[in-house]
């Protein structure tokens, strides 16, 4: 099939470009992509609004994908549990030839349409889980497979492509289709089609962990203290909810272990 992604730029002899040319030029057409993002905010909104309740009855999400589009949903994922606290196995980024391919690309690793769903049952899963497939193309075997998979195994599937009318997008129940149109550089779709899906999936991930009660008035609560500059973040938060000095901000945050369980010590101090 004909695909946007891989028509052709609409700028050529980049390499008689200047710099300032190139990089002008690349600006101007990451300035269509929050453009392209928001003409889909209520296939975005479908998405989440499944994909909360499957969570609050114990439900995880997958995201499952290839190349630039594989390790998008394990940066997304990975980005969980330190900003809201949760576990680890409550979002799970899968790419088409393992971890391996997050660094290398692995040969042939998106064309087995049998490999997702395989990679995905070695977490297990339930019938609350939710599978998010990720491919710009929406042609991707790996991620049209593993979304057939899913929908025979009752789970909720949704897709985040870069092309309308997609295979993928036929499969998923909620697709989501960001039409950024040709790269800069003809079928590079690391560029608007990367941007466009690292947008969509910061949208999913944080609105559905809004939704779960991990965020309080606009403060990350639950956020790990895995380092100084989060500890002291903390301790600010605790001094804005509660008016305590810093030094002692600091002692209950570090007491209590988050900043939820530190401001809920402190008000129950005060009855």
């Amino acid at each position: 099939m004909s695909t946007t992604t891989e028509s052709s730029s609409f700028y050529d002899n980049l390499e008689q470009m200047s710099i300032s040319e190139l990089l002008a030029n690349m600006n101007k057409e990451d300035q269509t992509v929050p453009l392209a993002v928001a003409k889909s905010l209520p296939q975005i909104e479908r998405l989440v609004a499944a994909i909360v309740p499957k969570m609050e009855q114990g439900g995880r999400l997958f995201y499952i994908g290839a190349g630039t589009s594989g390790r998008l949903g394990i940066l997304d994922a990975s980005e969980c549990p330190p900003t809201y606290g949760v576990p680890h196995d409550l979002v799970i980024g899968i790419i088409a030839g393992g971890d391996t391919a997050i660094r290398k690309a692995v040969e042939n690793a998106e064309d087995d349409p049998a490999q997702a769903w395989e990679d995905i049952q070695k977490f297990g899963f339930n019938e609350n889980d939710s599978v998010i497939g990720i491919a710009a193309s929406g042609t991707t075997p790996y991620v049209i497979g593993g979304l057939k998979a899913a929908n025979e195994a009752g789970l909720l599937s949704g897709c985040i492509t870069c092309n309308a009318g997609s295979p993928l997008a036929a499969v998923a129940q909620l697709p989501v289709e960001v039409v950024v149109g040709p790269e800069f550089v003809t079928g590079s779709t690391r560029m608007k089609s990367g941007t466009a899906q690292k947008l969509v999936l910061n949208m999913i991930s944080t609105s559905v962990m809004i939704k779960l009660g991990k965020v309080k008035g606009n403060k990350m609560v639950d956020m790990q203290l895995s380092n100084e500059k989060l500890v002291n973040r903390g301790t600010r938060m605790i001094m804005d909810a509660t008016g305590l000095p810093a030094e002692k901000a600091k002692e209950m945050l570090l007491e209590h272990g988050s900043v939820r369980a530190a401001v809920n010590a402190f008000e129950a101090g005060k009855k």
